[in-house]
């Protein structure tokens, strides 16, 4: 270890219980990686703090002595945001795990970032509400992870993404002070700041308590299966639907491949012979969703619809559902390593892109499943490799960085929800010119002028605060108008 190491590792047993504090290499490898499993760094320790005060402490420590660190929450993100620095400190955060208030009065819960996903809407359900976004791993995804990439889920075509649903949080800096962000009024005056901390993927820092906003449970809800002969049918259904002024709460689809997995893992009862499925939820006041329903029924027949099936109870709805969010998973059935995507394209172009997809991966061998957002276009296909065949892995990192480029030429995005992380930095550059790039880096510097807060994520090549970005001579346009420091 170095001497950073040592001194921050002296000063978390200072305020940490002995088995809070890692650092024999067996146990520090079982923190090596997160959901994306293909990337691996072994961290010189591991912390795992109980509450925000002492979290603080190993900050403070870590900015004193110039070492690195990286927040944790339940290791499920899928795009090595929580991957480790090998110098620096994991800060794992799954002991934190306190609702502290569940507020129906004002559709309010407040919680600490371990709390998992799902066990928020549990809290909520019996003052007749839920907490809106739903990551396919809500059973197991911690808020604060979520909040670091802005996480999304089926159902934030009609609700919006986290973003959409934090009112405050409390946050701790890289210096190691403890913050307020945002406040509980709906419209606070002042710089977003809470907005600049949602989805920056801890490189600005550490949320150690959030404020979310609640939603009323729906009147009704109902969920329809609906099968397709194709994924060119089930897109159009799905432009249709958005077309006549009906946003439904999801629309989910999965290709013949993903269908596939899902029934080998989950036996979700699919139409057999089906090349697409659609998952569409619709929910709210029941005289409105009656009307949707005929509505959406009809629209689907029209583009091909050759079986449609209403969830007839809550078990039959939760089957429909489980084929879906087992999808990732279940991949594993068929193929024994795979790379999960995470791209965006307007939703018009989900024919065009999907055609572009199966060629890619018909020209290259390598085979692609598709499971996807339709409603909003958020595509996640899922490359499927063997990594025991040489070469097999590079073939597949080839294959989904053209995905990222269909994305982007089709005016998309490079992700929607997973995001950046190490694995989608050097693509950043395809999306953002160098301008944009430092203006980015100016924000993080303001935040973290020493650079230890998560690095090496999110940008290609970070460059050090001091320097001048850049193809820049002088200083950034930003500084120019004063409207930027140099740190």
């Amino acid at each position: 270890m170095t001497l950073g190491i040592d001194a921050v590792t002296e000063a978390a047993r200072r305020v940490l219980p002995d088995d809070a504090v890692i650092t024999d290499r067996a146990r520090l490898r079982t923190y090596e990686c997160d959901g994306l499993a293909h990337y691996r760094v072994t961290p010189a320790l591991v912390v795992i703090p109980p509450d925000a005060a002492s979290l603080a402490a190993v900050v403070r420590a870590c900015h004193e002595h110039g070492v690195p660190f990286v927040a944790r929450g339940s290791g499920t993100g899928l795009s090595g945001g929580a991957l480790p620095h090998a110098e620096g400190v994991l800060v794992v955060t799954s002991q934190m795990r306190e609702i502290r208030e569940v507020r129906p009065d004002d559709q309010r819960a407040v919680v600490d970032p371990g709390v998992i996903n799902l066990d928020v809407t549990r809290a909520a359900t019996p003052g007749g509400y839920y907490y809106a976004p739903d990551p396919s791993s809500q059973q197991i995804c911690s808020i604060g992870g979520n909040l670091a990439e802005n996480s999304g889920g089926a159902h934030c075509l009609k609700y919006g993404f986290t973003t959409n649903h934090v009112l405050a949080a409390e946050f701790v800096s890289p210096q190691g002070d403890v913050v307020r962000l945002g406040t509980e009024a709906p419209d606070a005056p002042g710089y977003d700041l809470l907005g600049a901390v949602i989805g920056s993927e801890g490189t600005l820092g550490v949320v150690t308590e959030a404020t979310l906003r609640l939603v009323r449970l729906p009147e009704e809800v109902r969920t329809i299966l609906v099968g397709f002969e194709s994924t060119d049918q089930a897109g159009a259904a799905t432009s249709a639907i958005i077309a006549a002024g009906i946003v439904p709460a999801a629309i989910e689809m999965m290709d013949a491949l993903a269908i596939e997995a899902a029934e080998a893992a989950v036996h979700c009862n699919y139409p057999d012979g089906a090349g697409a499925v659609l998952v569409i939820e619709l929910d709210g006041p029941a005289v409105e969703v009656e009307a949707e329903y005929a509505e959406v029924e009809r629209l689907c027949g029209e583009h091909g619809a050759f079986e449609q099936r209403l969830a007839t109870d809550p078990a039959d709805r939760a089957l429909i559902w489980k084929g879906r969010k087992s999808a990732f998973a279940a991949v594993g059935r068929i193929s024994p390593d795979y790379i999960v995507q995470d791209g965006v394209i307007p939703r018009t172009a989900l024919p065009e892109v999907l055609t572009a997809i199966a060629e890619v991966s018909r020209s290259s061998g390598v085979r692609v499943a598709n499971v996807f957002h339709a409603g909003d276009g958020n595509l996640h296909p899922l490359v499927l490799f063997d990594d025991s065949v040489e070469g097999a892995g590079d073939a597949a990192e080839e294959v989904s960085g053209a995905i990222l480029d269909l994305c982007i030429q089709h005016g998309g995005s490079i992700t929607g929800e997973h995001g950046v992380g190490m694995d989608k930095a050097k693509y950043m550059p395809r999306m953002y010119g160098e301008e944009d790039l430092d203006t980015m880096q100016l924000v993080r510097c303001a935040f973290d002028p020493g650079g230890i807060a998560n690095p090496g994520k999110v940008f290609p090549t970070p460059r050090l605060c001091g320097e001048v970005p850049g193809r820049h001579q002088g200083p950034h346009p930003l500084q120019a108008a004063g409207l930027a420091e140099v740190f």
